[in-house]
């Protein structure tokens, strides 16, 4: 198998030659050029075709932001965001996947290059994550118009998360009406990160979206997000549904995990349930839909041609956890269709 292409676009000379000889040292990767501003590495992208871009926030002439829109609309490839400013300020990062990056990675503060480092492993597994990403062209989104309230049965659903799902979660919920039924998320985020996201969401979605809070009641037109990095979120309950807080090990990996709250939906909602896994590296979330099919509930899979990263419903739908998989753009009416059945065992 060919190494993985890398171009390196950073103005800190310092920086561009620590992220080179961390990512050369991988003998699957092959740092092919190393940019020090847009103009120079727009020709470096025409002559050395990279298949992974590295890209700073912050550079003379053209932001990063900048440049990465113009990828995205006129050659459009894997990008990882490498700057501090992802780390300090969580709108920038959002706008970065938003606009079409894959991944990032902070570069740390201090002692640079001691951080950087022991953040090797993190770094070389997004550059190969990216690199097997599904990346296309960005197109304007079209304003949303907010459908009129439905008629819903006792639901709740439960969605999951991660390589590409910032953009993912935003098509599934801008098509849900301001009654959802109550919604729990988790994507795998940073610490610090989620409530912008949510901030974010709750601005562009008829429901009402806010990182959960422990014990929160659950209700009709709400979605809460699971913390980043610090908590699992989890369903309690039975007569009435709550978020819980679980402040425990990762499990599957992550904190929060998609596992530790499939299961919990499975164990207190059953067929009362909807579980939704979305784009994602990795296997997160694949058991826990299984339990979640296995107690009844409804199930839906992103299907290959539209995920960023076909791994997390990779998984799910090869152990039999998926009843339907579906292109992303079909996945929210799916989701409002079995909610507005009478028994979820007659779809």
């Amino acid at each position: 198998m060919n190494p993985i292409r890398v171009l390196i676009v950073d103005d800190s000379a310092t920086i561009r030659a620590l992220l080179a000889q961390i990512l050369a040292a991988d003998p699957d990767i092959e740092v092919v050029g190393q940019a020090p501003e847009p103009h120079t590495a727009r020709q470096m992208i025409k002559d050395l075709n990279p298949d992974v871009l590295t890209l700073d926030v912050e550079m003379p002439g053209m932001s990063g932001l900048e440049f990465l829109e113009k990828i995205m609309r006129l050659r459009p490839m894997p990008v990882v965001m490498v700057s501090t400013l992802t780390e300090r300020g969580a709108e920038v990062t959002l706008d970065a996947l938003a606009i079409g990056a894959v991944d990032y990675f902070p570069k740390p503060s201090g002692n640079v290059a001691a951080s950087l480092g022991a953040a090797a492993e993190e770094l070389v597994r997004k550059v190969k994550t990216a690199a097997s990403a599904k990346v296309r062209a960005r197109l304007d989104r079209q304003p949303v118009m907010h459908r009129p309230d439905m008629p819903f049965a006792e639901r709740v659903i439960a969605i999951g998360s991660s390589t590409g799902g910032v953009e993912a979660l935003l098509e599934v919920l801008t098509h849900f009406p301001a009654n959802c039924p109550p919604t729990l998320i988790t994507q795998h985020m940073p610490a610090g990160f989620t409530a912008s996201f949510a901030a974010r969401l709750d601005k562009l979605c008829a429901p009402r979206v806010a990182e959960a809070v422990e014990g929160q009641l659950l209700e009709a037109g709400r979605v809460w997000l699971a913390p980043g990095a610090v908590s699992h979120l989890e369903l309690c309950g039975r007569a009435a549904w709550r978020c819980r807080l679980v402040k425990d090990e990762p499990t599957s990996g992550h904190r929060p995990s998609v596992d530790r709250l499939f299961h919990s939906v499975a164990r207190c909602a059953g067929a009362k349930a909807v579980g939704v896994i979305l784009t994602g590296m990795g296997r997160d979330g694949a058991s826990g839909l299984s339990a979640m099919r296995a107690n009844g509930a409804a199930t839906i899979g992103q299907d290959e041609a539209t995920s960023i990263v076909y791994g997390m419903p990779r998984v799910a739908h090869e152990i039999g956890a998926v009843q339907r998989q579906l292109p992303l753009e079909k996945i929210g009416e799916e989701i409002l269709r079995l909610c507005r059945a009478p028994s979820l065992e007659e779809v």
